[in-house]
């Protein structure tokens, strides 16, 4: 295990290496000025070369690039053009309130997933089978921005039971475990939750059926296997694929949904990199989207370490 684990680790460091360069040039193909949001209409061309000198905007991009790599190697992400403060601290802050929100979204969608996937595995081909998957089918193919508009409207505007946008009370976006901040939490988490539970649903419900058809099941159960048994051989036999699939769901949630949390004004990462667009901060946005890259392939590093503890056919192959 520990041998499958160090190669694991091995495997990760061409990818982040990769997944940085991608993020530094991605930014900087795209067209329009990174200081225009500093620069005053009347700016002088002998302040906008001292600005772009100072943001080491005036070297060449390979140049920018090892720089921008090695700073970050240390921590350093730069500073936000538009506000000046450090990125770090600023993407750090929206990734915790983004985690916050995917961690809400998880156990929402995940339980709902595995319930109605285990259920309509069991009862294939019956009413209840088209009941759950019609549930998964909505989930997947309704926009979740949209719901987010219809849950505020239901539960906000028209109900008055929970606050529309925010992450706390008066504005705060600092979080804390109580119910002023927990009413901020349910619509945003409810949102988020939707696509993932569909997913899981059809993966669970997919891979339960097909463990219950396999002639193993039949051998258990002719020996007189309660069927409680039964039922931990199909979990354990379902769990290493339902891993790897609401590890890479749990993986785009982390990743922050861009349209949920400007509905919602969330202040996650999503919310920040929108800013970040729109307001052309490249250090800003060069700092979010390395550290939610590292978050997703992080993420799928201890999933792949997971599945291998559960499956020991992984480490063999």
């Amino acid at each position: 295990m520990l041998a499958y684990t160090a190669r694991r680790v091995v495997y990760v460091i061409p990818i982040v290496i990769s997944v940085a360069l991608v993020c530094f040039l991605l930014v900087h193909i795209t067209p329009g000025d990174p200081l225009v949001a500093v620069l005053p209409a009347d700016a002088s061309q002998e302040l906008a070369a001292q600005l772009r000198a100072a943001y080491g905007f005036d070297r060449p991009l390979p140049v920018q690039f090892g720089l921008w790599l090695l700073r970050a190697l240390h921590g350093d992400l730069g500073n936000s053009i538009a506000t000046g403060r450090p990125v770090l601290a600023e993407v750090m802050r929206a990734v915790g309130n983004t985690v916050t929100l995917a961690i809400a979204a998880a156990i929402i969608g995940f339980t709902m997933g595995i319930l109605l996937g285990l259920i309509a595995g069991y009862f294939r081909e019956t009413w209840i089978d088209k009941l759950a998957t019609s549930f998964a089918i909505a989930g997947v193919s309704v926009p979740h921005y949209w719901l987010g508009m219809v849950l505020v409207i239901i539960f906000s505007v028209e109900l008055n039971w929970l606050p529309a946008v925010g992450a706390g009370p008066n504005g705060s976006n600092s979080w804390a475990w109580d119910w002023a901040h927990l009413r901020y939490l349910v619509l945003p988490a409810i949102t988020t939750s939707v696509i993932p539970m569909g997913i899981v649903t059809r993966t669970v419900r997919a891979l339960t059926g097909d463990i219950l058809s396999q002639d193993f099941v039949e051998a258990l159960r002719a020996k007189g296997l309660h069927e409680r048994g039964v039922f931990r051989h199909v979990i354990k036999n379902a769990a290493p694929t339902a891993l790897a699939v609401m590890g890479l769901q749990l993986g785009y949630m982390l990743g922050g949904s861009i349209l949920i949390e400007t509905v919602f004004s969330w202040p996650g990462s999503g919310f920040l990199l929108n800013s970040a667009i729109f307001q052309r901060d490249l250090p800003l946005l060069q700092g979010t989207i390395l550290v939610l890259a590292l978050f997703f392939v992080l993420l799928n590093l201890l999933v792949d370490i997971a599945q291998a503890a559960i499956d020991p056919r992984i480490k063999r192959g």
